[in-house]
């Protein structure tokens, strides 16, 4: 049986592991906004850049319907927040870092006079007395090899400056992504990619299409809030990540039955325009494209809910890819889900309508 074709470029996986090698941390998402914008551009006619740093590809931007495909471009990181008199700096978190995975990691504290190399510092295991001391955001430090608060500032480091982790991008077993921001720059691959398909395969599509990478979202769903007032867009396909639960210490009771390589995810929840997922659904049946199924309570925890709930109601839909270990450095997924979370948006802009009505009663 010969193996299915990818849709999937040389090149583009080159443009995914420089993306996801840049850090793009919460609030200062510019240089990997730069990387997705000169990958997007020879697929596009015009691009917005909103004072956030939000950018926005456009296609056909006459037309007065628009759709928007959406994922954000930011990633959780830290800030220094306290550096001791003796060259230890205690953090804040940006975003949803875990305090717990810290110990041991090497980082990158960015400053104004480059990148300033540090470790978490951790007390040997002989030292320690038990749970009194697991890790905590009060007791994790860094240390960049100073021995005073002068010498730390004389490196340029001071209170607000961002760290990341410096772990890459890599492929485990031909068929998994593996890094650190799959969340959700790896929905910010797959909107790129289907801004190469349209223009590749010559879709000419009847509405104006807002390939948009928002900032912020990690801190509250920022960026989405403030582009989708600038667009007002009439449908928006929002991409995020979710769990993979079929993996240890996971409750499926809790979390839902979702495992990589069974395809994107779609999300039922008041957030959702159900005609706009149907329409996704019946674009997924038609072209034989596998997707698994979850459910949200109040919301999604998504873009998605800052664009539906904008501008008095925006048909909103939420395509996910199932993640393993989010919010760590070793953030993994199927490169078969990304496949077919591409192919799943793409199908489904070329089922709606210019101007497309998607209300309930009419």
């Amino acid at each position: 049986m010969a193996a299915k074709k990818s849709i999937l470029k040389k090149s583009s996986i080159t443009f995914l592991e420089r993306y996801l090698n840049n850090a793009s941390p919460t609030g200062f998402e510019t240089e990997g906004q730069k990387l997705w914008l000169d990958y997007v551009k020879p697929y596009i006619d015009d691009y917005w850049v909103d004072n956030y740093g939000t950018v926005v590809g456009i296609v056909n931007p006459e037309a007065k319907y628009k759709v928007v495909i959406e994922a954000h471009a930011d990633e959780i990181s830290w800030f220094v927040h306290y550096i001791t008199e003796d060259g230890f700096i205690y953090l804040r978190k940006n975003g949803g870092s875990d305090h717990q995975i810290a110990p041991s990691k090497r980082v990158n504290i960015h400053t104004k006079k480059g990148i300033v190399p540090a470790v978490f510092g951790w007390p040997a295991i002989h030292t320690r007395r038990g749970k009194e001391e697991s890790p905590q955001l009060k007791n994790i430090f860094l240390d960049c090899g100073c021995t005073s608060k002068a010498e730390v500032e004389k490196l340029g480091v001071h209170v607000g400056c961002v760290v990341t982790y410096p772990d890459e991008f890599m492929i485990l077993n031909k068929e998994k992504y593996v890094g650190r921001a799959l969340d959700n720059r790896i929905g910010g691959f797959m909107i790129a990619e289907v801004a190469r398909l349209l223009k590749e395969r010559k879709v000419k599509l009847p509405f104006g299409l807002y390939i948009t990478n928002s900032v912020q979202e990690e801190i509250g769903l920022r960026g989405a809030q403030m582009i989708a007032e600038r667009i007002q867009p009439d449908v928006a396909i929002v991409t995020d990540v979710c769990h993979d639960t079929n993996t240890p210490m996971i409750s499926k009771i809790m979390q839902g039955d979702l495992k990589s390589g069974k395809g994107p995810v779609l999300t039922y929840g008041p957030a959702v325009q159900n005609n706009l997922l149907d329409l996704v659904i019946k674009a997924a049946e038609s072209r034989k494209i596998p997707f698994q199924r979850a459910a949200a309570s109040r919301s999604t925890g998504t873009d998605t809910d800052a664009f539906a709930y904008s501008n008095a109601g925006v048909p909103s839909v939420l395509i996910s890819t199932p993640l393993r270990y989010m919010h760590t450095t070793v953030e993994m997924c199927h490169k078969d889900d990304v496949e077919n979370g591409i192919k799943l948006i793409f199908e489904s802009l070329k089922k709606i309508k210019n101007g497309h009505d998607f209300r309930y009663l009419k």
